[in-house]
Order: structure tokens, then C-alpha cells, then sequence
């Protein structure tokens, strides 16, 4: 379900025109958006992102720099966008810009533009490049000029609509969870659908956070692999690029979280998940886990499958 945020536009908005009538735009959007959005980072290497979905809405992201953490927990501009495309159930990304300063405009990092890559149909992809040190006017670039050997084991389904059919374990002591898990506000219910979600085609670990904050808004995010593993995107991050796109400030405010995961998890998120919240709500967030797992009836389907192919 589709949040209210200002880092996306539509056709409501005066600018997006503009953008849809010449992609090259996107430039001129970037460079005002650095005036709109506010700075998620504390080192130099800042950037900001937009990108045009195929429904014709623009989409923004920026680098986030988790306070106290090491850069390695950060969320990359490229992955921001991404997030707030599936958050947002944008199916595809058709041109995409990033700048560190509105003028200069590059090409995604190398692990970035394998996160692309898992887009359906991500080698048309087209990419501002520009440098005005060299007077450049600028161009558009595919990612496949700019990823030319790409991974052969890629599942390009990231933002293709799925239902991972997870329930929570132990009902008797967690309780029941609501029929509509997207429309209620309950964390656990949220965290389950987030982890319905989750795109974990790799270690088949999907994952899902709520958070809640002092305000009583709900934000959710879902685990988001990529084939590199290194620049797979957290339940967490993911939750709070929902949480900084929806209008968050601090993070400190952020009051309680839920992951839901699976029991046995080869890829578990609670330590990390834990680690993070603790540090940047400053030890405010109450942080619980659920455990997930399929049906008996979505278990003996798999059964009946691998028994069809002679897997037993």
C-alpha cells in the first residue's frame, strides 16, 4: 500500500511535467530537491537520487548515515530509491540521476548497480552523466553499458509483487494477528507483512521490521537481497528509509520495533536489527521478535514440488 511522501511525485506536483516531457529534467529536480531535502549524513560523500517510474511518478532518495555506526550500516542514495520504490509498489525504474551536489551528475557505485540489477528489465535502465568540469552537456547511459558482464544468477524480481504466505509461530502466546495485515496498524502485523514481501531469492530468509514512533505513526520495511550479498538492504534500513520519506526527523524517537523472521534463519536480522535501534534511538526503543514460518499447506505444496522434480 502506497504511503503519503514527499519523496514522490506525481503528476500533482508543477515540476513533474517538465520532467516527463524531457527526462533530462531530472537534473534540474535534483538540484532543487538538494534544497528540500534534508542532509541524512555526516561525512562528505552525501548524494541524492531521482528516479522515473514507469507510472510516471518521480521518485527521490539520499545517503543515510546511521548515527555511531560504522559506514557499512549506511544506506546508499541508490538504495534509498530503490526502497521507496518497492515501499511504493513502483514496478519499474525507467531513468534514474545521482548527484553529490546537483551539478555533477554520476554513474551508481559498482555494488549499486548490481542492486539495480535485480529490477526486471534493468539493462535499459537509463542514467545521467555528467561532469561540468569537462563542460559536459550531459547524457543518458544505459546500466548495461555500465554493468556489461553482469551476474548470471540474478532473480530480477525486487520489485515484482510477491506474498512469501509466512504466519507467525506460536499463536497461543503470540496472539492472532489481524486479516488485513497491510491495513492495521498493530507492529507485529506490520513486521508480518513486511516479511511477506521480502525479496530473498538467495538465502531464502525474508524479513520484515515495524517501527513506531513518539507520534504514533507505523513505518515498515522488508528485507531486500541482492546476488552481491554485501549490499543486500536490511529490514531495518529499509524501514527507515519509510520513516525519513514519510517525514521523519529523529531518530530518537522511534519508541518500539518489531522484526519478524524466521525461527531457524540462516541469514537471522535480530542482533543487527538490535545493534542498530539501540544506537540510534539512543536505548528509547522497546524491540521485540516474532518467528515466522510457512503453513502446513504452503510446506507439503514444496514437498509435493520437489517430489515431482525427483528431488526425493
Amino acid at each position: 500500500m502506497a504511503q503519503p511522501t514527499r519523496y514522490v511525485l506525481t503528476s500533482q506536483d508543477t515540476d513533474i511535467n517538465h520532467v516527463m516531457n524531457n527526462p533530462m529534467n531530472l537534473a534540474l529536480m535534483l538540484k532543487q530537491a538538494f534544497l528540500n531535502v534534508p542532509t541524512r549524513t555526516s561525512s562528505l560523500m552525501s548524494t541524492s537520487a531521482a528516479g522515473i517510474g514507469s507510472s510516471g511518478k518521480v521518485f527521490l532518495g539520499v545517503s543515510i548515515e546511521l548515527p555511531g555506526l560504522p559506514l557499512d550500516h549506511s544506506i546508499h542514495a541508490e538504495q534509498f530509491l530503490i526502497a521507496n520504490l518497492s515501499l511504493n509498489s513502483e514496478r519499474q525504474l525507467t531513468h534514474l540521476a545521482l548527484s553529490p551536489d546537483g551539478y555533477n551528475f554520476n554513474s551508481p557505485c559498482s555494488y549499486c548497480r548490481q542492486f539495480l540489477n535485480e529490477i526486471q528489465e534493468a539493462s535499459s535502465i537509463k542514467i545521467l552523466i555528467k561532469d561540468t568540469s569537462m563542460n559536459e552537456a550531459g547524457r543518458f547511459e544505459t546500466l548495461e553499458t555500465l554493468l556489461p558482464r553482469r551476474s548470471s544468477f540474478i532473480h530480477p524480481l525486487l520489485l515484482e509483487p510477491r506474498d512469501n504466505k509466512l504466519t507467525l509461530l506460536y499463536p497461543e502466546y503470540v496472539g492472532v494477528t489481524c486479516a488485513d495485515h497491510e491495513r492495521c496498524n498493530h507492529l507485529k502485523c506490520k513486521a508480518l507483512a513486511a516479511a511477506n514481501r521480502s525479496f530473498s531469492p538467495y538465502t531464502k530468509n525474508p524479513s520484515g521490521v515495524a517501527l513506531l514512533d513518539k507520534l504514533g505513526n507505523v513505518y515498515r520495511g522488508w528485507y531486500m537481497e541482492t546476488v552481491t550479498y554485501g549490499l543486500s538492504l536490511g529490514p531495518v534500513q529499509a524501514a527507515l528509509v519509510d520513516f525519513v520519506a514519510r517525514g521523519g526527523t529523529e531518530f530518537d524517537t522511534i519508541v518500539q520495533a518489531v522484526l519478524v523472521e524466521k525461527k531457524y534463519a540462516l541469514v537471522s536480522q535480530e542482533k543487527t536489527t538490535r545493534m542498530i535501534l539501540k544506537k540510534i534511538s539512543n536505548g528509547n526503543c522497546v524491540i521485540n521478535v516474532f518467528h515466522c514460518g510457512l503453513p502446513v499447506d504452503e510446506q507439503l505444496k514444496i514437498v509435493m514440488k520437489d517430489i515431482a522434480k525427483g528431488g526425493f
